[in-house]
């Protein structure tokens, strides 16, 4: 009985290591290529993350993100979010749940999400809440809350600041394209005490989609 249980947990670990190191690569691979998968200005990438919830258990948690940006091997990414309807704030971290993950799946394209420049989120006391200003100069919230921090066109594909705060700023939702597409990981860039930029893989994410 002893070895019977002993091969067949052999048999699930090869199996394991199989799949992590051979078919999910592959698998990746071949999507990447794929003109409805391919990592493009634009792209929707789909986030399934383990990590605390805050009451030293382990949950999952959900992410959805807009590619704004690719300049070399930076990878801007803002996360799609649902503004905030007045005295009814949403969950701070920005993750969805489990359900909208899955709808958001199968509807995103049909779905209205508005670009709002991130200076306009503050205005008239805005802070993420849907309010007269945002909806007088986004229509289009009317139909649908969801939205993306975008940039302006003249902020976007800038060399990296000289400043302190701005270089901080700049880095703040920046990845690695080759890691995107060749692991299908979101390894972010940071400063870590230093002026020149260095990947972060202890923070990487994983990807669970990539859609156009």
């Amino acid at each position: 009985m002893k070895k019977i249980l002993l091969v067949s947990l052999i048999v699930i670990i090869a199996f394991y290591v199989f799949k992590q190191m051979v078919y999910n690569p592959y698998m990746w691979k071949k999507a990447i290529n794929n003109p409805e998968h391919k990592l493009q200005l634009g792209s929707f990438i789909f986030s399934k993350q383990r990590g605390p919830n805050g009451s030293q258990s382990i949950e999952n948690k959900y992410f959805i993100f807009k590619v704004i940006e690719i300049n070399g091997d930076y990878v801007r990414l803002s996360v799609i979010r649902q503004l905030s309807q007045k005295n009814k704030l949403l969950q701070s971290d920005f993750s969805t749940t489990k359900e909208a993950y899955r709808n958001l799946k199968q509807n995103i394209k049909k779905l209205t999400i508005t670009p709002i420049i991130r200076e306009d989120l503050y205005k008239e006391g805005a802070s993420y809440t849907i309010n007269d200003y945002l909806l007088g100069k986004y229509p289009s919230l009317a139909k649908s809350r969801y939205y993306f921090e975008d940039l302006s066109e003249d902020q976007k594909n800038l060399p990296v600041p000289a400043d302190g705060f701005e270089r901080q700023e700049y880095f703040s939702m920046l990845y690695s394209k080759q890691e995107i597409i060749k692991n299908a990981e979101l390894v972010p860039w940071i400063l870590n005490n230093s002026p020149n930029p260095e990947l972060a893989p202890r923070l990487s994410k994983n990807i669970d989609l990539i859609l156009n």
